[in-house]
């Protein structure tokens, strides 16, 4: 905050009246109070994250918590060093007591400890997001503020009974709020906390349990709703937080990611993970687009990942006949049941290669056993079967070290493979799915390398883990020299020396984390919750990588079925049991917050077209300016008008592939981009170019719907013709 700034307001001269000192007096004197603590809470929390920084970094719990700490001082001095007077959203007057209580993106309490504001995910702050005029919730009065640049631009006042009219601005609140909706858009969707309504505040704070779909057309605020649920869940439910799995967030593709980085930030939440699908697995980044639709259906069914299950088995057949394991003292026989019995070791759910160390530790159990000579160290046992290639190559061959990537590309390349993993398949469905390059991934092999990497985990873990015990062991041995050297040198009274041959003390002296191995995947899961955005986009496969991730099926899903670019003619609960999801509950959102009457009025028949009973949504605005038809030709001048009237804003070119001549380029305040890749992301100014071209059928029809109501302000369709 600019201390030489002493009011929060800064109202533009057509605001005049709301300046009334007898309407913001007292905000004013809250605002002021809101400023010295938040200052005096930078400055506390910085001594305690510096505190907490210098002191020893202890050990094992201690270390651990001392580290969630310093995480959470640090996020919560981000959050505040955030905002200014900008921290407070409005505040309510209930029936029964005057005084206004002040609602805000995080809580904030004085140094007397008055609450100055009321965080906005505590129940007692519901009523000023879910109050309406039917059900007031108990409240005389509420008032919203609207923030420019850290200052309060406009506010507006609802009165929920007669005692509330006084103190308060013009009665034209619901005006109000719906001019704040077609305010200019930028290149970050902004933070909308102040103006939740009613039907998207009962969606957020929700229970967690089982499956709730968020089912809402374009422009009912299905993505506010999925942001603010996350930070919400975060907040109110124990069995959510960060140690206990956290939240994940699954967006559609990256411009849609860049596109809402700042909302959780501005929520006060920055622990929620987020990702698209591609992200999930090393190859998403490079991976192509299938280009045979048969082939996509095909690898898109749930049952091609439970071929993954198939395939992994093949490689874990015990050997079918017994062999003479020869060690330095003995030779031993290992029967085929000898053989079996180490095959089960592994608990279920074991991944394959890291069940390889705990086969091979029971055959050396098992050899154990039937070795006469109980002298034999077990380090020294363990060796000498090591050295004796027969049953090592044995082991290898039954139980190999496998790789996600190749046992996939094998599927591709080696049809016998594929017709004994998946024998459901026809003769022409397998040469359909056969390829030369076994690892020219596209995005529908990723659920399936996902698959993989799951069931077989790491197979440089076993290495790794092999590697870390050398590393230790050599350590202990150069410490036992050490110690030795000391002992016998020591010439001391109290021969203090001789203290180190204490199994402890030697213990805190080495080093246990040598060579401690990659950093762990933090997309890998297990996950507490998963917020899924434009679900309806999702494949049967695609939903497995999700599943694997949530063993509590604790999920929230937004979509709508109209924008399904490939059909969805299921209900939701329908598709949801299918892939294997259930205590299955629909919310629907119905009011279009974003797009205009004008520019619904011409996108409503796109879609109901092929889809008669979309769900189309009601829009409660209108822009005044009507949809324009045009020529490409025309693009320059357009795009060159609407920047020299609007100084602020984003606008979007959407076309199929090539924007006209392909002299277009790209800027900060327009952009370019696919009709798939628009999908969740909105702009005060949208050009469609040759529409028509996007394809036929629903696919088509649907890129042209999507697209179309992307704009907020603006809609204008240019064809080449």
């Amino acid at each position: 905050m600019n201390p030489l700034i002493t009011s929060a307001f800064d109202l533009p001269d057509r605001l005049s009246p709301k300046a009334d000192p007898t309407l913001i007096a007292g905000d004013e004197q809250h605002f002021a109070a809101i400023a010295e603590s938040l200052e005096q809470a930078i400055a506390e929390l910085s001594d305690r994250l510096d505190a907490e920084r210098r002191a020893p970094g202890g050990s094992g719990r201690e270390a651990m918590d001392r580290d969630v700490e310093i995480h959470r001082l640090t996020g919560r001095l981000r959050a505040l060093r955030r905002f200014g007077w900008d921290l407070c959203l409005g505040h309510i007057v209930s029936a029964d007591n005057p005084e206004p209580v002040y609602i805000g993106r995080l809580g904030l309490t004085d140094s007397a400890g008055r609450r100055l504001l009321l965080d906005w995910r505590t129940p007692a702050a519901e009523p000023f997001f879910a109050a309406t005029h039917a059900n007031p919730m108990g409240l005389a009065s509420r008032r919203r503020y609207r923030w420019t640049r850290g200052r309060i631009s406009d506010y507006w006042d609802e009165v929920f009974n007669a005692d509330g009219l006084e103190g308060h601005a013009a009665l034209d609140d619901q005006s109000a709020f719906i001019a704040s909706l077609g305010s200019n858009r930028s290149a970050r969707m902004r933070d909308v906390l102040a103006t939740i309504q009613a039907d998207q505040d009962a969606i957020i704070r929700a229970g967690s349990r089982g499956a709730l779909v968020v089912d809402g057309g374009p422009g009912t605020g299905k993505t506010v709703v999925a942001l603010h649920r996350s930070a919400y869940l975060l907040y109110s439910d124990p069995r959510l937080g960060h140690r206990r799995g956290g939240v994940l967030f699954v967006g559609p593709h990256q411009p849609y990611l860049v596109y809402v980085a700042d909302v959780l930030p501005s929520l006060g939440e920055e622990g929620v993970r987020t990702c698209t699908l591609r992200n999930l697995v090393a190859e998403g980044a490079g991976a192509a687009i299938e280009t045979d639709p048969d082939v996509a259906r095909l690898k898109s069914s749930a049952n091609m990942v439970k071929a993954i299950e198939r395939a992994v088995s093949i490689y874990e057949e015990p050997p079918a006949e017994g062999m003479t394991v020869t060690t330095h003292w003995s030779d031993i026989w290992l029967s085929a049941e000898d053989w079996a019995e180490a095959f089960e070791a592994p608990e279920p759910g074991t991944p394959h290669n890291e069940a390889r160390d705990q086969i091979w530790e029971e055959l050396v159990t098992i050899l154990m056993d039937k070795h006469d000579d109980e002298d034999v160290p077990p380090d020294l046992f363990r060796r000498s079967l090591l050295q004796d290639r027969e049953l090592v190559g044995t082991l290898n061959r039954a139980w190999p070290l496998l790789e996600a990537a190749d046992l996939v590309g094998d599927l591709w390349t080696v049809p016998a493979y594929l017709r004994m993993c998946a024998p459901w398949l026809s003769p022409d469905d397998v040469r359909k799915l056969r390829r030369e390059d076994a690892q020219a991934w596209t995005v529908s092999d990723l659920p399936l390398l996902d698959a993989a990497r799951q069931r077989l985990g790491d197979p440089e873990a076993s290495r790794r883990s092999h590697r870390q015990r050398a590393a230790v062991a050599a350590q202990r041995e150069e410490m036992s020299r050490v110690i030795d050297h000391l002992i016998e040198t020591d010439d001391s009274e109290m021969q203090v020396m001789s203290m180190l041959r204490g199994q402890d003390l030697q213990d805190s002296l080495v080093d246990e984390t040598a060579l401690a191995g990659t950093d762990p995947d933090v997309l890998a899961g297990p996950f507490a919750h998963i917020v899924v955005d434009e679900a309806q986009e999702l494949t049967d496969a695609e939903w497995q990588m999700l599943l694997l991730r949530c063993p509590s099926r604790s999920f929230t899903i937004v979509g709508d079925r109209a924008q399904a670019r490939h059909g969805f003619t299921e209900s939701w609960q329908e598709r949801l049991e299918r892939i294997g999801l259930d205590r299955i509950d629909v919310a629907s959102l119905s009011v279009n917050y974003r797009t205009p009457e004008e520019v619904m009025a011409e996108a409503e028949p796109v879609i109901r077209a092929v889809l008669p009973d979309a769900n189309v949504p009601t829009s409660i605005r209108s822009s005044g300016i009507p949809v324009v038809h045009g020529s490409v030709s025309d693009l320059d001048s357009i795009l060159d008008t609407w920047l020299a009237a609007h100084a602020n804003g984003i606008a979007c070119v959407i076309g199929a592939g090539g924007i006209g001549d392909g002299t277009f380029r790209a800027t900060s305040r327009v952009r370019s981009l696919t009709p798939e890749l628009s999908k969740g992301l909105e702009f005060d100014l949208v050009v469609l170019i040759d529409p028509e071209a996007f394809g036929n059928g629903i696919e088509g029809a649907v890129d042209r719907y999507v697209a179309m109501t992307r704009a907020t302000q603006q809609l204008v369709i240019l064809t080449s013709s």
